[in-house]
């Protein structure tokens, strides 16, 4: 008579979300990190700029290609095409070192880790720009006729995107509904 084995729970915090992590030189990913514990600042001017410059400057070094991203107070959503030279890990790693000095001089911090999101070979990446798009929006920061500043969108996909807004606003059917 064999005894039953009982099914272990699944893993959780961190170290589960790594399980099964893949990254793909050529995948698009959607990402999002915060700040530790949640606290608010990332849109603060300086730490906001100096996220965009280390975004820009990975761009350069071909870590990643940026397709749209926004900067919240609390976390960041990046849609990006994975580059050769750094894993998707190494790449979240290389631009929280390189802006956490900002951060710290307004008494925050990165939260560990990350969460990513591979898009699929056929998978729409609208539906990932209007996220991104609409999160300020969502999240009550600004009012319909205001422009967040922090919303970044590269400028190949500025000439599709760009379009569909009312002025580089969303239009308002968008927001109606939304949680």
């Amino acid at each position: 008579m064999t005894a039953m084995m009982t099914p272990l729970p699944p893993a959780k915090g961190y170290r589960a979300l790594r399980e099964g992590r893949h990254s793909e030189a050529g995948g698009f990913y959607f990402l999002t990190f915060c700040s530790l514990d949640r606290l608010k600042g990332l849109s603060n001017a300086a730490i906001a700029s100096a996220i965009i410059a280390e975004i820009d400057a990975m761009q350069a070094d071909e870590a990643w290609t940026l397709h749209c991203g926004t900067i919240m107070p609390d976390h960041v959503h990046l849609l990006i095409e994975l580059g050769q030279p750094l894993s998707l890990g190494k790449t979240i790693a290389r631009l929280k070192a390189k802006t956490a000095a900002n951060l710290r001089d307004r008494g925050l911090n990165w939260q560990p880790g990350y969460f990513d999101h591979r898009l699929r070979p056929r998978e729409e990446r609208l539906p990932y720009f209007h996220y991104t798009h609409l999160n300020p929006y969502r999240a009550d920061l600004l009012r319909i006729e205001e422009k967040w500043p922090w919303f970044i969108c590269s400028p190949t996909n500025q000439k599709w995107f760009v379009p569909m807004l009312n002025q580089e606003l969303p239009e308002p059917t968008w927001l109606t509904g939304l949680p």
